[in-house]
């Protein structure tokens, strides 16, 4: 089993990430970390650096509780959502879980909605966390 986690660094991510644990020891899964990297190849070195150390911090951070882990850095310029749902195929994930937060309906229309568009496309389970 796979369960692939939407990872940022924010909290809402660590929330996720530490349900994803849960459900990770119960079934016996593999953790996918994945992060999307909005704007492609145009994102600036720093920021992609930032966001490399995050994931293998978080990484070693499971790799030391014996939790079998791999990290996916994608830089393809999609939106998170779609990039989430693409790599969920690609890697035939069991699950998904996300953090989600709290966003008016206007701010939905204006900013979207990564967790509403893997809700909706996602060809597996999701699990959101606040």
């Amino acid at each position: 089993m796979k369960i692939l986690v939407g990872f940022d660094g924010t909290n809402m991510a660590k929330a996720a990430m530490a349900l994803a644990e849960q459900h990770a020891r119960a079934f016996g899964a593999t953790i996918i970390l994945a992060h999307s990297m909005v704007g492609g190849p145009d994102v600036p070195r720093r920021d992609f650096e930032i966001a490399e150390n995050s994931l293998e911090h978080e990484k070693s951070v499971l790799r030391d509780k014996s939790m079998p882990c791999e990290t996916i850095m994608s830089v393809r310029g999609l939106e998170a959502g779609e990039d989430l749902v693409q790599l969920a195929n690609e890697q035939k994930v069991d699950e998904i879980v996300i953090g989600v937060r709290r966003r008016s309906k206007v701010g939905k229309i204006i900013f979207g909605s990564t967790a509403q568009y893997v809700v909706l496309n996602a060809p597996c389970p999701v699990a959101t966390v606040k």
